[in-house]
């Protein structure tokens, strides 16, 4: 079976996250190709697919959120993810059993003894009226009915059980805004999808199939820390025959799509500048490809990361107009060159042609 080392699966990793080299697609079709971007934080998602796409306007993603094509969610992993709404109606009820269970790891104990099926029907008796809440006012008006667990506890499971949409103008682009909530089907006038008779997982085979072309070749264990669910070993072994599988170099089974990009380990990676928590980082169980083992924290962390030759090198945030870089290494004078000017076009794009401005910290000794 083929080997395929860090570098291999690094411009592997960048090739299927459109971070090789910018894609010509529309926005809705490159949140689909991704099956969504991390979103807790709202305007991450921008930066996300400005990195991504020629010529992003940021305004296509905002028409998105108030045209009803892109939703704002908890999915993947219990987090907030924008997502393609189509992949939202198909895949929210194959994630119920994993989003409730992710709240009672948490508040099992202050939940004990709510009857879930009885707590998911006061709320959804609560926003039947169609009028967006927030999660505290959600849980505050069947807290009279549950007064022990408390709010936040209520209100957790609640978002859990009840599929519910953040509504703009929460992120949109360059807003400030709480979160409100719809449910579902009434936000895009259409219904989820039911689960699956018993003993099959048609949604489970699609997620394996979306998740390889976005981010393989990858393990199944890459594919759990990806999704958060348990249950997709069926799915795997019902769709294995489609796939091809490799090694790494550490001996696990990486599995891919046949005809997904591989591109040849010497292809040549521009500089980029990756939002918090970004679908490169956080796709996988294994994160050497593309971050050493000495900076793996900065991804759970929230920090916003500079690619260079591929691999996390630097970290960046913005300080009055000025993309400010923080070099983790050291860095090449043609490195820094590199950086200066994709950092000068983020400043641009962020303050709409106000700022070019860029700074580079000293590398670490």
């Amino acid at each position: 079976m083929t080997v395929l080392d860090a570098r291999a699966l690094n411009r592997a990793t960048l090739a299927r996250q459109l971070l090789l080299d910018r894609a010509d697609m529309p926005v809705l079709d490159a949140v689909a190709h991704l099956c969504g971007l991390q979103a807790q934080e709202p305007q991450e998602p921008f930066v996300g697919l400005w990195s991504r796409l020629r010529a992003f306007d940021p305004a296509a993603l905002s028409d998105l959120l108030t045209g009803r094509g892109v939703v704002r969610t908890h999915l993947m992993r219990r987090t907030v993810h924008l997502v393609a709404a189509d992949d939202v109606l198909a895949w929210r009820s194959r994630h119920d059993a994993m989003l409730r269970q992710r709240v009672l790891g948490v508040y099992r104990r202050e939940l004990a003894g709510v009857d879930l099926d009885e707590l998911a029907a006061a709320g959804r008796a609560v926003l039947a009226d169609g009028e967006p809440r927030s999660m505290s006012e959600l849980a505050r008006a069947v807290a009279g009915r549950w007064p022990e667990p408390g709010p936040r506890a209520l209100g957790e499971m609640l978002i859990a059980l009840i599929p519910v949409a953040q509504l703009p103008p929460r992120g949109l682009w360059r807003t400030k805004a709480g979160v409100r909530n719809l449910p579902i089907p009434r936000w895009l006038g259409r219904e989820i999808d039911p689960p699956a008779p018993e003993g099959s997982d048609p949604v489970g085979e699609v997620l394996v199939r979306r998740y390889l072309a976005a981010f393989g070749p990858a393990a199944t264990a890459d594919l759990r820390a990806w999704c958060g669910l348990a249950g997709l070993p069926a799915a795997v072994t019902a769709v294995r025959g489609e796939l091809v599988a490799f090694r790494d170099e550490r001996g696990r089974e990486l599995l891919d799509l046949p005809d997904a990009p591989r591109p040849d380990p010497d292809t040549p990676a521009p500089v980029r500048f990756l939002p918090a928590f970004d679908n490169a980082l956080l796709g996988y169980h294994d994160r050497g490809r593309i971050v050493d083992d000495a900076h793996r924290g900065l991804s759970v962390a929230g920090a916003r990361v500079v690619l260079v030759d591929g691999r996390v090198a630097a970290t960046w945030d913005v300080e009055a107009g000025t993309v400010a870089v923080t070099p983790l290494r050291g860095l090449s004078p043609a490195d820094r060159a590199d950086v200066a000017e994709q950092g000068r076009a983020l400043a641009s794009f962020l303050s709409d042609g106000d700022s070019r401005r860029v700074r580079i910290a000293a590398a670490p000794r």
